[in-house]
């Protein structure tokens, strides 16, 4: 059967290595192939730098609330000109 490993504990694994803990000596304390280690320090490596990158901010909730009155603004203009031009059908 598979373990699962989360994110914090292979990176903490990866980390120990990458200071200088003996691999093989670090696979055996945790069970774990050095293929495996290997494979999850590659991908270590390969995206640590998003670490350092901008985290897109969530809106605020003013930003919310503006967003929101420019659109009922927007609607209401439309019901008006759509009104002013008679009926569709």
């Amino acid at each position: 059967m598979k373990r699962k490993w989360d994110a914090r504990t292979k990176a903490r694994i990866v980390l120990e290595g990458l200071m200088g803990g003996c691999v093989n000596e670090i696979c055996r304390n945790h069970e774990l192939r050095p293929g495996l280690y290997y494979k999850w320090r590659g991908h270590f490596l390969e995206h640590c730098h998003l670490i350092f990158e901008e985290q897109p901010r969530a809106p605020s909730q003013s930003d919310l609330a503006a967003e929101n009155e420019k659109l009922k603004r927007l609607v209401g203009e439309l019901t008006l000109e759509l009104n002013k031009g008679g009926s569709l059908r």
